[in-house]
C-alpha cells in the first residue's frame, strides 16, 4: 500500500500540481546519484537530483503475484553523470534504483512510486535505456548449494579460505606492449610457470582502468609473458599500466590440492558419479574385479 502524504493528496485533488518524478540511484560501490525529469535541480534529503541529464521514465508495470514489476528509464550519456566508461565497466550492475512522485515547488512532499534494481541496460549513441526490475525479480534468481564435480566457491572467497595474498600466489606487473584490445606483453613476471596464472583475477592499479578488474583467460611464456583477458577493458589499455594479477583456479578437486593444499575448503563433490555412471547396465560376459566372466 502506497502512502500519499496528505497535503501532497490535496494537492493531487485540486487539479493542479506542480509535479515531477526523481530517480536516486545508489551503486554498489556505495556512489548515490540523484536525477529529475523537471527543469530544476530538484534536492530530496541529501541527495541532489539533477535536471540536465535528460532523464525520463516509462510507466510501470505492476502484476499479480509473483509475477516481476518492470519500467524503463532512459536518457543522455554524459561525462559528469553517467559516463559510457562506468556502464561498460560494470559500475551500475545491480544498482538499486527509488523512483519518487515529488511536488518540485516543496520536494519534502514525495511518495515512493517503487523501488528496484537496474537491469539491461542498452546503448545507442549517447543514449541509454535501463531496465528497472521490482523488488519480487530476487524471487527468480536461483539460490541454494549445487551438487557439482568442480569447487563452487571462488578462490580467496569466504567460503575458499585461501589466502591469495601468500608468497607465490600473486603478482604485480607492467603492461610492455599491446599484441590485441585484450591481449598484451607484461613485465616483472618471469619468475611464474607457464598457466599460473590462468582463471586468475587481473585488476589495474593505474591507467584508464585502474581499479577495474577482469578474469585472465590465458597466461602464458613464450619468450615473453603474454595475458590474454577473458574480455575487453572500457578503456584502451596501455603500455606502463600497472597491475596486481593472483593465481589462477580451475575448480578441479586436483587443482585444489596440488596447487594450494585446500581441500579441507573443496566446495564440490569430487566423487558424485557423474553420467557415465547413471546410464550404465550389467552386460553379459563382463569380466569382474577377479579377472573371471561373470553371467548377468
Amino acid at each position: 500500500m502506497r502512502i500519499i502524504p496528505s497535503a501532497l493528496q490535496a494537492k493531487l485533488d485540486s487539479g493542479v500540481t506542480s509535479l515531477c518524478r526523481c530517480w536516486i540511484i545508489r551503486r554498489p560501490d556505495g556512489v548515490t546519484q540523484g536525477f529529475t525529469d523537471h527543469d530544476e535541480d530538484v534536492v530530496l534529503g541529501e541527495v541532489t537530483c539533477l535536471a540536465g541529464s535528460g532523464l525520463s521514465g516509462s510507466e510501470t508495470a505492476q502484476k499479480l503475484g509473483l509475477a516481476i514489476d518492470s519500467s524503463e528509464v532512459s536518457g543522455a550519456l554524459t561525462a559528469d553523470t553517467l559516463s559510457e566508461a562506468d556502464l561498460a565497466a560494470g559500475r551500475y550492475d545491480a544498482a538499486v534504483v527509488e523512483e519518487w512522485l515529488t511536488d518540485w515547488t516543496e520536494p519534502d512532499l514525495r511518495t515512493l512510486l517503487g523501488k528496484g534494481t537496474l537491469g539491461e541496460i542498452t546503448r545507442e549513441g549517447p543514449a541509454f535505456t535501463a531496465e528497472m526490475r521490482g523488488l519480487s525479480e530476487q524471487l527468480s534468481q536461483d539460490c541454494g548449494r549445487l551438487y557439482t564435480v568442480s569447487c563452487s566457491a571462488d578462490l580467496g572467497d569466504a567460503r575458499c579460505k585461501f589466502d591469495v595474498a601468500a608468497a607465490g600466489f600473486h603478482g604485480g606487473g607492467v603492461v610492455a606492449a599491446l599484441k590485441a584490445t585484450s591481449t598484451f606483453t607484461a613485465n616483472g613476471l618471469d619468475d611464474f610457470d607457464d598457466g599460473w596464472f590462468t582463471a586468475g583475477k587481473l585488476t589495474f592499479t593505474s591507467g584508464a582502468n585502474a581499479d577495474l578488474g577482469v578474469e585472465v583467460k590465458a597466461h602464458r611464456k613464450n619468450g615473453s609473458v603474454i595475458f590474454e583477458l577473458w574480455q575487453a577493458m572500457p578503456e584502451a589499455v596501455a603500455a606502463g599500466d600497472t597491475f596486481t594479477v593472483t593465481a589462477g583456479c580451475d575448480k578441479r578437486f586436483q587443482t585444489c590440492h596440488d596447487r594450494f593444499d585446500n581441500v579441507i575448503n573443496f566446495r564440490g563433490f569430487p566423487h558424485i558419479p557423474g553420467n557415465d555412471f547413471v546410464i550404465s547396465y550389467p552386460v553379459q560376459g563382463q569380466p569382474g574385479n577377479d579377472g573371471k566372466s561373470r553371467q548377468s
